[in-house]
């Protein structure tokens, strides 16, 4: 009889034996991989479908998102039945003095925060325009990328408007200066006081997005919408 050496655990001793006996080994495992998945596994499920009922709970939640490097306005505007309603607002500054780079971390820490923090299910983006600067334009598209980035990792649907589209929307003229977009964006949100512009630039771009969806086609016709 082949007597086991002491130091060796009986586990590995086992698996040095022949095929034959390593096989009930196998077996086992393979009924714990079959049985029922116990109640920690399901919670697997459930965030598995969180989601998708976010995303459908929140579907008429806008995150609108002026893109900078220095200063990132952002604004929240939600559907309610035919009204527009204002949720939050606040622009990110990232510094004037600080490296491009620590800027973009800064952007993206605080707008992640945004994001898990309020209940949104779309975002909607400012889109490349023609600069002069191509210095500043490249820049711009650094902070756009971020912005892209978080809100495609929180599943978020994600739309984007030009600046004339965005200004025709608010204030029916593509050419409107930043005070114009303000001072409607107040107006039609009901706010004490116009937004900071980037904010006001933020929001606006919700506003828009919120009135160019099949959402908004159906509450202009009086239509019921199913909840």
């Amino acid at each position: 009889m082949t007597k086991r050496d002491p130091a060796v655990p009986a586990a590995t001793a086992r698996s040095r034996t022949s095929a034959g006996t390593a096989m009930p080994r196998a077996t086992a495992a393979a009924s714990r991989l079959a049985a029922p998945r116990s109640p920690a596994a399901g919670a697997d499920e459930i965030r598995e479908r969180q989601p998708t009922a976010i995303v459908a709970r929140h579907a008429q939640t806008v995150l609108g998102i002026d893109p900078g490097t220095r200063r990132m306005g952002w604004g929240i505007v939600s559907r309610k039945g035919s009204r527009l309603v204002h949720v939050a607002h606040g622009v990110i500054a990232a510094g004037d003095d600080v490296p491009l780079a620590e800027r973009l971390v800064t952007i993206e820490r605080e707008l992640d925060r945004i994001v898990q923090n309020q209940a949104v299910g779309q975002a909607s983006v400012e889109s490349l325009f023609f600069h002069k600067d191509a210095q500043a334009a490249a820049k711009l598209g650094h902070a756009r990328g971020v912005a892209l980035l978080v809100c495609a990792r929180a599943g978020l649907d994600i739309a984007e408007y030009a600046p004339a589209r965005v200004k025709r929307t608010v204030t029916g003229r593509g050419a409107a200066d930043k005070v114009q977009v303000a001072q409607m964006i107040r107006a039609i949100l009901s706010l004490p006081e116009a937004p900071p512009s980037d904010a006001a630039d933020a929001l606006a771009l919700a506003v828009t997005h919120l009135q160019n969806t099949p959402l908004a086609t159906a509450a202009a016709a009086g239509l019921t919408l199913r909840r």
